[in-house]
């Protein structure tokens, strides 16, 4: 072969390797309806085991359904565009205190550790414990792995289910989390409702059903969002931002900011700024 048949077979070659590689980063292709979810699958198993996904996680991912009522919650989310007040109101922040401050008494050696080490007091943990899952009583019902293989296939918000579906997976491949794992609308499981890549970031270890562990991988993911101890937690306060990096919604931010510290400080008002 000359060496000008070479140059060319040569970029030929490359030419066909970047095709070839374009075609299968295309090939799970997103959607807005449920129609070729079953295809997608397919497609986005083969794109799974390239990323080292194994059979176990594959499987599940396989015997996964596309949730129509985890699409229903997510175009929805009415709740987060009430006023503070009605949010509250909504979400029984009353209630949440006033439970809050009982666990905070009943389970004080639990958060007392929790401060030593992350340095986030009880009210913010009770906050949020409360308003996820009314400590522990409404955890979901929906089939994890479905919703968050729906909602890496649609296209509303693909990139960033498809990161949690990886995540999930690996959690199935290391046998962290059964298959058939059962959470809320949009696949966050646990006390306190955690999305799989943040179970693999923040959780400390023990099964997330349980209020410890899950209180303690709460607490580590505050502090790694740069929860400073002893410092406020309200709007414009040092460790409000880490109240932020767990939901975007503003309205829960400061519903969050509000009743811990109610159940911190044993303020009784019903105060919303």
């Amino acid at each position: 072969m000359t060496k000008n048949n070479r140059f060319w077979a040569s970029v030929g070659v490359s030419l066909l390797t970047l095709v070839g590689s374009s075609l299968g980063a295309a090939a799970a292709q997103c959607s807005s309806t449920g129609g070729g979810f079953e295809d997608w699958k397919q497609s986005f198993a083969g794109e799974a085991r390239a990323h080292g996904v194994g059979e176990a996680g594959v499987s599940a991912l396989l015997n996964t359904h596309y949730s129509t009522a985890t699409i229903g919650a997510d175009r929805g989310q009415k709740s987060f565009k009430l006023s503070l007040e009605q949010f509250m109101k909504k979400r029984g922040a009353s209630t949440i205190v006033a439970r809050g401050r009982q666990l905070k008494r009943s389970q004080a050696a639990l958060f007392s550790s929790l401060e030593r080490r992350y340095g986030v007091p009880p009210g913010p943990l009770l906050a949020i414990w409360g308003m996820e899952t009314g400590f522990g009583a409404i955890r979901g019902k929906q089939h994890a792995l479905s919703a968050v293989a729906t909602l890496a296939y649609d296209c509303r918000r693909s990139a960033y289910f498809t990161d949690q579906l990886y995540a999930a997976l690996e959690l199935i491949d290391r046998g962290s989390i059964s298959p058939n794992a059962r959470g809320s609308m949009h696949g966050e499981i646990g006390q306190t409702q955690f999305l799989p890549k943040n179970i693999l970031q923040y959780g400390t270890g023990g099964n997330l059903d349980n209020a410890g562990p899950a209180l303690a991988a709460t607490a580590n993911f505050l502090h790694a969002h740069g929860w400073r101890a002893g410092a406020g937690y309200q709007p414009g306060e040092a460790n409000f931002s880490a109240i932020q990096a767990w939901n975007a919604a503003t309205v829960y931010e400061r519903a969050i900011a509000i009743i811990g510290r109610q159940i911190d400080s044993g303020d009784a008002s019903g105060e919303t700024e």
